[in-house]
């Protein structure tokens, strides 16, 4: 029996040690650090930490390209802390090869020559900048046809940077759509004088509009005439819209078409003009208006008062009720005024509300009042 036992144990032994011998090697198939990635991050002041939980990847690869990748970026001017903070977002960049980064360079200088502009490209968008080589043919064809269109450089600069894609896709994909674009201006009445800066205005303030297939605005600017707006209103639509008149379908603007209808309970006629007011009402799904209708209302204001200034809807519930309280400390009651003091930016709100405290503060002057004489 003890004979028996002993011989069991050898061979669970052998097998163990047969089965660690086959483990092994599995261990050893993710490749070390490459110490000379690590050690050239360390000494730019890069958090490591924070590249091995989100990148690790990258400090395994080789080779890699950090000293060539700070030498380029130092000969633009970047700083010590800007190159850190650059690699900290964004270590894949080592790993572009040096001729790629200059051909990067290039590519940029020729709509972005300030190297001080385009150290502060690359810090906000890396990955726009570091891209990869077989997008450059794309990149220069697409730099050259919006060059041909007479843009503004920066407006180039904002869409290589903020579209990326948009720029490492063949250029013809691009001409269909800016071309899209055009023809809807002038079909709806554009002036072709005007036509450059509302191109570069739209772009700008939308530059994934280019990435949309130009059927999606030819079937939203259909469905927004079959609802009775005018040539003339869709073309203000089309420019208040900022482009994102791409983002939209049919289907959500019918949605949310008719509940604003229903909540607000007004005729066609009148809700046309508050989408033109307030185009947001397009593009607000359901809830987010159900709530913001909530909000308003819950505080006393009144419907009238909503379709008098529908771009109050834009803001949410918790701005809206924010500045109700500051105003309410210097006895302006939203209930019976104007809406319009509680539009606009933050920095518009604090003007509004600035002349207000200067007029509550300001003491009336009354000319047959006697005046006060002290001794």
């Amino acid at each position: 029996m003890l004979r028996l036992i002993a011989t069991s144990l050898c061979l669970r032994c052998q097998s163990a040690a047969a089965l660690s011998l086959h483990i092994r090697p599995c261990a050893t198939l993710i490749p070390a650090e490459n110490q000379q990635t690590v050690e050239a991050l360390y000494d730019l002041s890069v958090d490591i930490q924070k590249v091995r939980k989100l990148n690790s990847w990258v400090l395994h690869q080789s080779p890699a390209y950090t000293k060539e990748v700070a030498d380029l970026l130092k000969d633009l001017g970047a700083s010590g802390p800007v190159i850190a903070r650059i690699l900290t977002v964004h270590p894949e960049a080592v790993l572009c090869q040096p001729e790629q980064m200059q051909t990067q360079r290039e590519l940029w200088m020729s709509v972005c020559p300030k190297h001080k502009e385009l150290v502060g490209i690359i810090e906000n968008f890396p990955a726009s900048f570091f891209t990869s080589s077989s997008h450059h043919d794309n990149q220069r064809n697409n730099i050259t046809f919006f060059q041909s269109l007479n843009l503004n450089k920066r407006i180039i600069t904002k869409l290589m940077a903020s579209a990326p894609l948009s720029f490492s896709r063949p250029v013809e994909q691009n001409e269909v759509m800016v071309r899209t674009l055009q023809q809807a201006y002038q079909e709806l009445g554009g002036e072709e004088a005007n036509m450059k800066i509302w191109l570069q205005k739209l772009l700008s303030q939308n530059p994934f509009v280019l990435m949309k297939p130009p059927e999606v605005l030819r079937e939203n600017l259909l469905f927004l005439r079959d609802k009775g707006f005018s040539t003339a209103e869709l073309l203000h639509l089309l420019s208040k819209l900022r482009g994102f008149v791409t983002e939209l379908n049919p289907d959500s603007m019918r949605r949310t078409l008719a509940y604003s209808l229903d909540t607000i309970g007004c005729s066609e006629a009148e809700l046309r003009h508050i989408v033109l007011n307030c185009p947001a009402v397009l593009y607000y799904p359901e809830d987010i208006l159900a709530e913001r209708f909530k909000g308003l209302l819950s505080v006393g204001i009144s419907m009238l008062q909503i379709k008098e200034t529908p771009t109050v809807l834009e803001l949410t519930t918790q701005i809206v009720n924010y500045r109700i309280q500051r105003l309410m400390v210097h006895g302006y009651d939203v209930r019976t005024g104007s809406l319009e003091v509680l539009n606009g930016t933050k920095k518009d709100f604090e003007m509004s509300y600035g002349k207000l405290h200067l007029r509550s503060e300001r003491p009336i002057f009354n000319p047959v009042a006697p005046l006060k004489v002290y001794d």
